[in-house]
């Protein structure tokens, strides 16, 4: 056995520095494969620059070569070895393979190599950026390769990493190239069909294949199917014809560690770095809690019935064994019955009191009034989350908290505490997150984030090592657990929905259907996930010019109609925004007389019309969602407002001609009766004050402050 450790150890010492000691050639991989997913010709000269992106610094873990164990902190707690650092790829959020992943990994690695070499052991996944569904597969310490979702057939694939083809060359039946022995360089090279020794059957094009040249062994792409590569007449090589590329090949030797520790003992292992994780959390949550001006404020727990909020729920009980709390959960109507049922259940079990705030059938209400949600234009949140939210007993007073009374400050304007399982790793939105933050959307709220620094391996280790139950749909292949038709989930995960929640899936399917035939939009528009974006992102561009598919609404005539959705909202990238839903406004309409607002581009293969002043921004769809972003609240509404008037003078024109003649620079001219409005346009507002139309704004648009919540 030693022996075979030992031979475990020689065999993985490159894999050990490629993935423990290099981390500038890591991170240089990663800029790489980022910079792959983002290579897309930019069509659109408006397009916002994203800011810099987050880099976090815990973007690691540790590996006990000994053991075979993962660590959530350096020293092993069983052999009491020191682990070697593994790095990842950012947001580096790693966390335990779920059962129904495990099987989606062994079908991959069994249909296309017939083998599945990794049994038992304990797999990691680490989320890194693709289209959809992508994770980098963790074994023994190196990355075994990357699984993914693929939105153009809608299913899995597996790509292997060099160490993990190595190991599959062992055991594979098919997907095998053998090349002829040759001096050439190979990696990142194409072969022709006159290097090939043998080409398994069961290849198609676009596989990924494993790769032997001599003493060589790797992976590659292929170009052609087994089926056409036998046809070839192998008296006559064609040499000309490339067959596959070569992605890395090498010398080096990989096999899987003798050892294939349990989750038992990798709890074990663990141990003391949880319970100083708990320690430190139940701290944070103690220390804000008590303090002065704290004291007599009611305490919530923030449950939505996910794993973070779970291990949140679990410390606050441990924390406040002397304090009595609350927990809260915001049933939007459209969440999971598992999860309903859990929530339910879990704070039952833990006789946690719980309130549950529902939207009931909000959002079936609203759906047909602003189409479907999308990732940048989230108007459920606002219907489903926010107005609930507000429904606590001391929510409703702490909005109402005047800051001063009587010519007296009352001081303390935090009505009630909420402790909340929002995680930095989660996202890069989430990366900055603070100990504690009062709530953008309520106020009076105060958030404290006791496991802000915990990566989805900390969450999943402290609940197996707490015994606590859990949400049994992370056992069903889902990351997270939010509303089942949420934009913002993976389309790997909807279509676990169609699995296990046909009638729910229908539903909505239905809807879509419905909603993209009214817009002369094809199926293949839902069916690949389009209709959760309503600005798309390259990689979906890319997609629909691979698919052939039309992403362009058809206009549609109705009458004009201004719906805002929510009220003022914070920007995740700083400033404020308001959305609503329009009808009866052509974006492309729109085009030609917006200018009055500041610089107008329209893109119509993107169907979108974009105005941008100097802070600010309104961007407007094919599909009539409207967005409105400026640096403060005030110049939010003012905006929103400027541009609300000025869709209803388009709407209302009766091509009068006034405007044309008050505009002092003659930027303005009436064509087939509606304003035309030029880059000359000066943006003096007088062909807007000279307008009959816009005397009459707030009748024509009734309520527009109340909406506003202004």
């Amino acid at each position: 056995m030693q022996q075979k450790k030992e031979r475990y150890q020689n065999s993985t010492s490159q894999n050990q520095k490629r993935n423990g000691s290099n981390r500038k050639g890591q991170h240089s991989r990663e800029k790489r494969a980022e910079h792959k997913t983002r290579d897309f010709k930019e069509k659109r000269s408006f397009k916002e620059k994203s800011s810099p992106r987050f880099e976090y610094e815990d973007d690691y873990i540790f590996w006990c070569r000994k053991c075979n164990l993962p660590l959530i902190g350096e020293k092993c707690g069983l052999c009491g070895g020191k682990g070697e650092i593994v790095y990842l790829a950012q947001p580096a959020d790693v966390r335990f393979c779920s059962p129904y992943e495990r099987e989606v990994l062994a079908d991959q690695l069994i249909s296309a190599f017939g083998c599945d070499p990794l049994g038992n052991r304990l797999v990691l996944l680490n989320k890194i950026p693709g289209e959809d569904k992508t994770d980098e597969v963790l074994v023994d310490g190196f990355i075994f390769g990357v699984l993914r979702f693929e939105l153009s057939k809608m299913d899995y694939s597996f790509e292997p990493s060099l160490q993990g083809a190595k190991i599959l060359l062992k055991l594979a039946e098919g997907r095998k190239v053998e090349l002829k022995k040759t001096n050439r360089h190979l990696n990142g090279k194409n072969v022709e069909s006159g290097l090939i020794e043998s080409f398994a059957g069961n290849i198609k094009a676009g596989n990924f294949v494993l790769v032997t040249a001599g003493n060589l062994s790797g992976y590659g792409v292929s170009y052609i199917g087994g089926v056409d590569f036998a046809a070839l007449n192998p008296e006559k090589p064609e040499t000309g014809t490339k067959v596959l590329r070569v992605r890395k090949v090498d010398k080096s030797e990989v096999s899987l560690h003798p050892e294939t520790p349990d989750l038992r003992a990798c709890i074990e292992a663990n141990k003391k770095h949880l319970q100083v994780l708990g320690k430190n959390a139940i701290n944070t949550i103690r220390g804000i809690v008590s303090r002065n001006e704290y004291r007599d404020l009611p305490v919530y727990v923030s449950f939505s019935g996910g794993k973070d909020s779970l291990v949140v729920l679990d410390l606050t009980g441990a924390a406040l064994k002397q304090r009595e709390f609350k927990a809260f959960f915001l049933n939007t109507g459209i969440e999971f019955p598992e999860t309903v049922e859990f929530a339910r259940d879990l704070c039952r079990e833990m006789k946690v009191p719980l309130e549950e705030m529902s939207s009931g059938s909000a959002f079936w209400d609203q759906v047909e009034k602003f189409g479907p949600p999308a990732k940048d234009f989230r108007w459920c949140c606002k219907v489903c989350k926010l107005a609930s939210a507000g429904d606590l007993k001391t929510g409703k007073d702490a909005c109402a908290l005047p800051e001063e009374k009587g010519g007296q400050k009352q001081g303390n304007k935090i009505a009630y505490l909420t402790i909340d399982g929002k995680r930095k790793h989660e996202s890069f939105s989430r990366a900055r997150i603070a100990a504690s933050e009062t709530n953008p959307f309520v106020p009076a709220q105060l958030n404290i984030f006791p496991i802000r620094d915990w990566r989805a391996l900390e969450v999943w280790l402290y609940i197996h090592w707490r015994g606590l139950s859990y949400n049994p749909l992370y056992d069903q292949g889902f990351e997270r657990v939010g509303c089942w038709l949420c934009p913002s989930a993976l389309a790997a995960e909807y279509a676990r929905v169609k699995v296990l929640h046909p009638e729910m899936h229908d539903r909505w399917n239905a809807f879509l259907l419905e909603w993209t035939k009214n817009r002369g939009l094809s199926e293949k528009f839902v069916e690949h996930g389009f209709w959760r974006w309503k600005e798309l992102p390259p990689k979906m561009l890319r997609l629909a010019e691979e698919l052939g598919i039309s992403v362009l609404a058809e206009e549609r005539a109705e009458a004009f109609e201004i719906e805002v959705v929510g009220g003022i909202s914070p920007c995740k990238a700083g400033g404020f925004s308001v959305e609503a839903g329009v009808k009866g406004i052509r974006e492309k309409e729109a085009a030609e007389f917006i200018n009055v607002l500041g610089k107008a581009v329209y893109a119509e293969e993107l169907g979108m019309l974009f105005v941008r002043t100097k802070n600010e921004t309104v961007k407007y769809f094919s599909n009539g969602n409207l967005l409105v972003s400026s640096e403060t609240k005030e110049k939010a509404v003012s905006l929103f407002k400027e541009t609300a008037k000025q869709f209803v003078r388009l709407s209302r024109c009766t091509g009068c001609g006034i405007c044309e003649k008050a505009c002092p620079v003659g930027a303005i001219k009436i064509k087939d009766g509606k304003p035309h409005v030029s880059e000359t346009c000066i943006r003096c507002g007088k062909c807007t004050e000279s307008c009959v139309v816009t005397r009459y704004f707030e009748k024509i648009v009734p309520g527009l402050d109340e909406k506003l919540k202004v």
